[in-house]
């Protein structure tokens, strides 16, 4: 995939220059799946039966697929600002790769079970956090790495647990992967916007809550995941709002 191609690149001549540019208004996209608005998309049941596990697989497709374009999206509109690093361009890199691999393996998956990525429909919830976070780096990095893949990191072990109850080890095997990979992709957007807001002289809690309030639709509910959480350097001030048992791991 390009991502990869992209990744290689970088790694063979890292001072590439990353100048802006005009940027489109969407990333290019195949004619399916059929994107629908976020309760129309059918829900789906992890067990033994094959037609919920395909839709299961090919629900996270999509979500690697917008990944990789998101961690693409951040180093073309915001990596010329705010006179970051070359590091911020770096991580964002090997984010979009690994998106790549994530994407590349639920797809083999899905070919397993006689299915292909667009064969259902999917909803368009992540590109839409993109949208509304086109002009503010440190609200894309609060609602994207923070608030989306932080949920991530809550909600795919009990996912894990219950391909493993239905004996999908395959399936739970590519789960592990990118759970141990998004623990990587989270550190990455706490530690650019711990930057950003020590940077600008801010405080990193107060500005996170603030910017959730402001760009991201709906509240962060628990259980949260503690223990990948602090692994990504996540405080506990940007989501402790409950006293509901978090998600033990």
């Amino acid at each position: 995939m390009r991502a990869v191609a992209f990744g290689q690149t970088w790694l063979d001549a890292p001072t590439l220059p990353v100048e802006p540019r005009a940027m489109p208004e969407r990333p290019a996209r195949p004619d399916k799946p059929e994107l629908l608005a976020p309760g129309k998309v059918p829900r789906r049941k992890i067990n033994r039966g094959v037609k919920g596990r395909i839709a299961l697989l090919h629900a996270l497709a999509h979500i690697e697929l917008n990944a990789i374009d998101l961690a693409c999206d951040i180093i073309a509109r915001f990596a010329h600002t705010d006179d970051l690093p070359k590091d911020f361009t770096r991580d964002w890199i090997a984010v979009a790769a690994d998106e790549a691999k994530h994407f590349r393996l639920l797809n083999a998956r899905l070919c397993d079970f006689d299915a292909a990525y667009g064969d259902l429909p999917a909803h368009d919830g992540l590109w839409e956090a993109a949208e509304n976070t086109t002009e503010d780096i440190l609200a894309r990095l609060a609602v994207v790495p923070l608030v989306l893949e932080a949920r991530g990191l809550d909600v795919t072990p009990i996912m894990i647990e219950k391909l493993r109850a239905a004996e999908d080890d395959e399936s739970a095997d590519i789960l592990e992967i990118i759970h141990r990979d998004e623990i990587t992709h989270v550190a990455a957007g706490q530690r650019w916007f711990d930057y950003l807001c020590n940077s600008r002289g801010i405080e990193p809690s107060a500005t996170f809550k603030d910017l959730v309030r402001r760009y991201f639709k709906g509240d962060l509910k628990p259980p949260f995941n503690e223990t990948s959480r602090a692994a990504a350097g996540m405080p506990k001030s940007f989501y402790e709002q409950s006293a509901e048992p978090s998600l033990a791991q």
